[in-house]
Parts: structure tokens; C-alpha cells; sequence
């Protein structure tokens, strides 16, 4: 069905016209519909389809992951990439199962690790070099190059054991061969976060990048800092991720105020933090925006920066012939108290509330999962 949309306030758009009209294929059109249904923003948002960079979607192929209704539009989200819950042993299910169902816009970074996050840290993709396959690895990324946007590994002792940046290493040459960025789970030594930084290049993602953990956050150490700071103007993609142990308060909190901004804004979201203290990506935007990060900045954290990352377009404005893909939200004045993954606390005087996804000419409601 045609749909026009009117009355909303554009944001994360070069241009936008005061009405938008969408015909019944779905695509931006010029020229109203008189049959269309007409949708009063009532003064709301308007935004580029929100983008969540770091998911974990591929329910049953996992322990951990939730389905990928769980992190799309219910709550604003058009577009996502699942983080690595794939390797190459199994990457087809997640393409067949997921991906290609799905009515949101899916990507995948593949894992470095052959069976991927099938025992998420029961059983971990990392710990030997027999987990590594690096030709079948390039043959997968190759085949699949139309959904694969990059390469993840998870470089923390936990994961990597006494192998250290071994993993890394061998990632960062698979996603230099491929020409693909790479993703890289910064937390617990070995390796070092130092070690990490050492081996990025233009491009290429930190995710839980404002961590707080100890020996594995950039805010150990005033030289720690400095040199995510200079990662980050050199290009290096800094990534919330904010997980169940990933994203710190007081971290997030003096980098912004030190001018290390993050590059986009994601919630790793799957099972062991759907219920807290994640709940979903609005509550994460919510989170950067109540510890000095300006509205503006936030918006672009999940428009215009991840669907670069994806290939998507986003700041172009909404150009006839293109597919429709919006979110609709408010910002709305509140008093909630919400945790990190630290345990600490902050509160909240405004919330992002999502409204409503438009994807083509289907309008959904969305809403917030919440604290």
C-alpha cells in the first residue's frame, strides 16, 4: 500500500522534503498517491533506518544468540550485522536461516574461528590452531561476499588462552587479503589492548571499545588512551558493543569529555543480556547520550556510520527510485536509573523512544525494551 509521511522533524539527512511519499513497491517517489495511507509523525524524528553493528542473530546456530525479530524493527532497527556467531564451518545456516528470511537488512562479520560461537566460551572458537582454518575461511568470505562485511575475532585471554595475538594476526591478514575490515572484541589480556592497536589500520572496528575492564581498556592508562585517540583520527573504527560485560559509565563518560568520540553505537545484543543491561539498542543510545554524547552524534552512531560499514546509504536523503527505509522516534523527558555492565549506575532525564520502522511500504510499530 502507498504510504505518505508528514509532519516529522528530519534528522541524519542531507535533504529531505517536507512530505515523503513511498508508492506500493515500496520505493520514494515524488509524486503523492492519492490511495496512499497518510502517517502524522505528530512532530516526531525522522531518521535513516537505525543500524545496530554488533547483533547476535543466529538463533539455534548458537547458545547465546536471539532471533533477529528480537534486535530489528519491534525496536527501530532496519539493518544490523551479526558479530562472528558464524564461522566458515557453518556461515550457510546462518545465510540460509537468517539472513535471507529476514526482512530487515542483514550482514555478518565471519569469525576467524572455524565453528564460531556454536558453545559461546563453553567451548572456545579460539583456543587452538586447529580452530582456524584459513583457506576454507577465504573460500566462505568469497562466496558470500554479497553479506560478509568484514572479518571478527575475539583477542582476549578468555577466548584466545596462551595463544595470544596469534588469532589477530592471522584475522587481520585473512581480512587484508579479502579487503575487508576487521573486527577485533578487545577485553582481557592476553593479549594486550596495546598489541591489538598495533596491528589496525584505517577501517578497521574496535568493539567494546569503552569496556572498563581492567589490563584490557583503553582507560588503564593515560598512554593507553592517547593512542585510541590517535587510532581514532587515523580512521580506526571505535564500536560500543555494550554487551553484558562490555561498556563502562565512567569510561564511556572521560573519553567523550577527552574528545574520543565513538565512531557507532551498538549493543551486542543476544540471550545473556536481552533482559539487562542491555535490552536494546534505543537504551544503548540512551546510555551514550546521558554521559555527554550530543544527540547529533548518537544518531549518526546508528545511521549514516554502521550503514557505511554495510554498504548501505544513509545521508543522501530519501532519493526517488530508492527503497524506503526509516525510523520514526521521539525523544521523550523521563526519570530511570539504568545499569552498565559494570554494575554501576546512571540516570536518565530523556529517552529515545522508537516509534515506528518503515521498510518499503510496510509501516511497523516499534517500541522500547527498556529498563
Amino acid at each position: 500500500m502507498p504510504l505518505t509521511l508528514r509532519n516529522f522533524h528530519p534528522v541524519g539527512f542531507d535533504a529531505v522534503s517536507s512530505e515523503i511519499h513511498i508508492d506500493g513497491n515500496g520505493l520514494v517517489t515524488e509524486t503523492p498517491d492519492p490511495r496512499a495511507d497518510v502517517i502524522d509523525a505528530d512532530g516526531a524524528y525522522l531518521s535513516p533506518g537505525w543500524c545496530d553493528l554488533h547483533v547476535h542473530v543466529w538463533h539455534g546456530g548458537t547458545d547465546i544468540s536471539v532471533r533477529a525479530s528480537e534486535a530489528g524493527r519491534p525496536t527501530g532497527v532496519t539493518a544490523m550485522a551479526d558479530a562472528g556467531s558464524a564461522g566458515e564451518a557453518a556461515f550457510h545456516g546462518l545465510r540460509e536461516h537468517v539472513i535471507e528470511r529476514q526482512a530487515e537488512t542483514i550482514r555478518a562479520f565471519l569469525n576467524i574461528g572455524s565453528i564460531g560461537l556454536v558453545a559461546c566460551n563453553r567451548v572456545p572458537e579460539l583456543i587452538d590452531p586447529r580452530f582456524v582454518d584459513v583457506d576454507r575461511t577465504l573460500e566462505v568470505a568469497e562466496a558470500n561476499a554479497d553479506v560478509i562485511c568484514g572479518i571478527k575475532v575475539r583477542a582476549s585471554g578468555e577466548i584466545t588462552g596462551a595463544w595470544g595475538l596469534g588469532p589477530a594476526r592471522i584475522a587481520k591478514r585473512v581480512a587484508q587479503i579479502l579487503n575487508l575490515p576487521l573486527m577485533v572484541h578487545v577485553g582481557e589480556p592476553l593479549p594486550m589492548i596495546d598489541e591489538v592497536f598495533g596491528i589496525l589500520s584505517p577501517g578497521d572496528i574496535v568493539t567494546h571499545c569503552f569496556n572498563g575492564k581492567r589490563a584490557g581498556s583503553i582507560s588503564d592508562t593515560p598512554a593507553l588512551f592517547a593512542q585510541a585517540r590517535r587510532l581514532a583520527q587515523d580512521g580506526v573504527l571505535m564500536d560500543i558493543g555494550h554487551g553484558v560485560a562490555s561498556f563502562c559509565f565512567e569510561t564511556a563518560r572521560r573519553a567523550i569529555a577527552d574528545g574520543l568520540f565513538p565512531y557507532s553505537i551498538s549493543t551486542d545484543l543476544h540471550k545473556r543480556n536481552i533482559e539487562g543491561p542491555v535490552h536494546d539498542l534505543a537504551t544503548t543510545m540512551t546510555k551514550l547520550l546521558a554521559v555527554g554524547l550530543p544527540f547529533e552524534e548518537v544518531v549518526a552512531g546508528v545511521t549514516e556510520r554502521p550503514r557505511s560499514v554495510l554498504g548501505l546509504g544513509a545521508r543522501n536523503g530519501l532519493v526517488p527510485g530508492e527503497r524506503a527505509d526509516l525510523t520514526l522516534f521521539d525523544l521523550v523527558d523521563c526519570d530511570i536509573v539504568a545499569t552498565d555492565s559494570r554494575g554501576a549506575t546512571a540516570a536518565f532525564t530523556r529517552v529515545f523512544e522508537p516509534r515506528m520502522t518503515i521498510l518499503g511500504s510496510s509501516a511497523e510499530a516499534a517500541s522500547r525494551r527498556g529498563t
